[in-house]
């Protein structure tokens, strides 16, 4: 079979490249899957890079999520049809046109759901939808977050709105307002212009902002940190930035604000299977009634993987960029 495989570690457009593979037999309680599209996040970017929790053993074939329909089923398995479309994340592998996957983690797609959503169905939204979850805000309610036109950043905007909760969505460009006001999400700040704070005041009317999602690090936890109302929560995300979080102690202590970090991975392991049926159900629900929008930005083939991971890597893309065996 066509794989995207690479045989070092290193940036993913100069170490990736089209490859023939064997098919993958599954195991029991596997199933094999025929990939229709598979998302590149940039976790999978890190993965080929090695700098990622997780190592693979070399060669490797990248891809961690995917839309496909079922092809073979591993000893044990039932409850599943050949043929079946589901999405699947936390897979290995998926860079190819098929790829193994636990039968338990398979999320059925209806027919309501295009291809390109499906394929990133699971992976950011569900981080978003479990971080939304987090922050423990209710309809009427204030945040902020920024990093706002990220992936995850876009899903949390319109998911806080699907639940009545008002979000605050700072960009680092003035682009960046242009991008989501195309995706319907309003509430756009660029902390690019002088005097953003008192934009987002104005926004939000004064009332409390009750939790802030920072991504970013640095000097930009301290500008969340000063906006939070009292007994706010000051949630770590990401650190593009790659320096400490700058917090003035006089707010943190003044406000009696908390900081917390979120590690989705942790996060999901400790979520009861049903809290989990229930945010996949909602998910579902809202891809489907187009609340939730799940934009593809480009479609590549396996054999344009170097090309597909650059575009990926573009800032102002409509969406995720996609490979298609």
């Amino acid at each position: 079979m066509r794989s995207a495989i690479h045989t070092t570690f290193g940036e993913p457009a100069d170490v990736l490249a089209l490859e023939e593979s064997p098919v993958p037999e599954p195991g029991p309680g596997q199933v094999r899957i025929k990939t229709i599209l598979s998302p590149i996040h940039n976790h999978d970017l890190w993965t080929v890079r090695g700098s990622y929790g997780y190592k693979p053993e070399l060669p490797a074939i990248g891809g961690s999520e995917a839309v496909g329909t079922v092809d073979a089923l591993g000893e044990g398995v039932t409850g599943i049809t050949i043929g079946q479309r589901v999405s699947v994340a936390s897979v290995h592998g998926s860079w190819a046109e098929y790829f193994l996957a636990p039968a338990a983690g398979l999320v059925p797609v209806p027919d309501s759901i295009s291809d390109e959503a499906a394929a990133q169905l699971i992976a950011m939204p569900f981080s978003a939808i479990t971080l939304l979850d987090f922050l423990e805000v209710a309809s009427g309610d204030w945040v902020i977050q920024n990093t706002a036109n990220g992936a995850v950043g876009k899903t949390l905007a319109m998911l806080a709105a699907a639940r009545g909760v008002h979000i605050v969505n700072l960009v680092r460009r003035d682009a960046g307002v242009e991008e989501l006001a195309a995706l319907g999400i309003a509430n756009a700040v660029s902390t690019a212009i002088d005097g953003w704070q008192d934009r987002v005041r104005a926004i939000t009317g004064d009332a409390p902002i009750r939790a802030a999602v920072d991504s970013i690090g640095g000097q930009a936890s301290a500008e969340l940190l000063s906006l939070l109302g009292e007994d706010g929560l000051l949630v770590s995300f990401g650190t593009m930035a790659g320096e400490p979080m700058q917090i003035s102690s006089g707010n943190l202590i003044f406000k009696q604000a908390v900081v917390k970090g979120f590690w989705g991975s942790k996060v999901s392991a400790a979520m009861p299977a049903e809290a989990k049926r229930r945010l996949l159900g909602e998910l579902i629900r809202l891809v489907a009634s187009g609340e939730l929008k799940l934009p593809a930005g480009a479609v590549f083939g396996l054999d344009q993987v170097a090309d597909a991971v650059r575009a990926s890597l573009t800032a102002g893309k409509a969406g995720k960029v996609l490979l298609k065996p």
